[in-house]
């Protein structure tokens, strides 16, 4: 019992990071419909950014803001100087262009701070076990749990309740139109590309526990975050929290019990549940 539980929660704590992180490109991909290859790119910056931070003394959490606020500027950044000409492109151009930026990303990282896995120093709290009743377990994940349901909640009610939610679809969905009733729809796209990988940044500095940092970082996850918006369904909150969760619990499950093929188990089961629905668990309404 305690194993399956054990299995539970950290599946859930591995599901977060990948929402956290993914959500981001949710946004892109989904609502802004831009094939953004690069979205690990900012959560490595995030990342990086905070390792450094803690390295020189920083505390913890004044690492982790500052982390993703660098990722959210040079998300901005990114967005008015490289994506925006490509959002009237095609998909090719749009999956060249970002591709790119990834090995820019990269080389420019490597040139910076090495080729080494950077590590967090965590808060002594959060390097302690919790007795949760049918073991010890450890604080940094029951951090990750508790801080991704939150975000969770407060990004449904920003994304799916509120003014700036409904701006954003009809940007999306007639830009001439929502320019004609006072919508600046750069500069709107250009505060959801930042939130995106701001959010990308913060997820790429609290899960370094779980997903390690180093150069290679935006390429060796780019499949998950990928997989996560697509199984989720492309442009669905919603979607890509549930797709998260079950992700990492049919990951952590396999790795658990069948470490060798864990790889196998996750992508076969993706390939499963794509058969079933090919527009993803949660669909925006207008592609069910």
């Amino acid at each position: 019992m305690s194993y399956a539980l054990t299995i539970l929660l950290d599946g859930v704590a591995y599901g977060m990071i990948l929402f956290i992180i993914s959500v981001g490109l949710t946004v892109t991909m989904g609502l802004m419909r831009v094939v953004n290859l690069a979205h690990g790119a900012f959560a490595m910056v995030g990342g990086y950014v905070a390792a450094e931070l803690t390295g020189a003394g920083y505390s913890f959490f004044v690492a982790v803001v500052i982390g993703s606020i660098a990722a959210g500027v040079v998300g901005g950044a990114c967005e008015m100087t490289v994506f925006r000409p490509l959002y009237r492109k095609g998909e090719l151009a749009q999956v060249l262009m970002t591709i790119g930026l990834v090995f820019v990303a990269i080389a420019a990282l490597t040139m910076v701070f090495g080729t080494n896995f950077r590590s967090i120093q965590l808060p002594p709290w959060l390097e302690q076990t919790v007795d949760i009743g049918f073991r010890n377990y450890p604080a940094y994940r029951l951090f990750l749990i508790a801080t991704g349901s939150v975000l969770a909640f407060f990004l449904w009610l920003l994304i799916d309740r509120s003014l700036f939610g409904a701006r954003i679809r009809a940007a999306v969905d007639n830009p001439h139109m929502a320019r004609a009733v006072g919508i600046d729809v750069n500069r709107l796209f250009t505060i959801t590309f930042i939130g995106g990988s701001a959010l990308a940044g913060f997820g790429g500095a609290i899960g370094v526990g779980m997903l390690p940092l180093e150069a290679f970082y935006p390429l060796r996850y780019l499949v998950l975050f990928l997989v996560v918006v697509i199984v989720g369904g492309e442009g669905s909150f919603k979607g890509s929290f549930v797709a998260a969760i079950v992700l990492g619990l049919i990951e952590t499950a396999g790795t658990f019990t069948v470490p060798t093929y864990s790889s196998f188990i996750l992508y076969s089961a993706v390939f499963i549940l794509l058969l079933w629905r090919p527009n993803g668990l949660l669909p925006p309404k207008s592609a069910s």
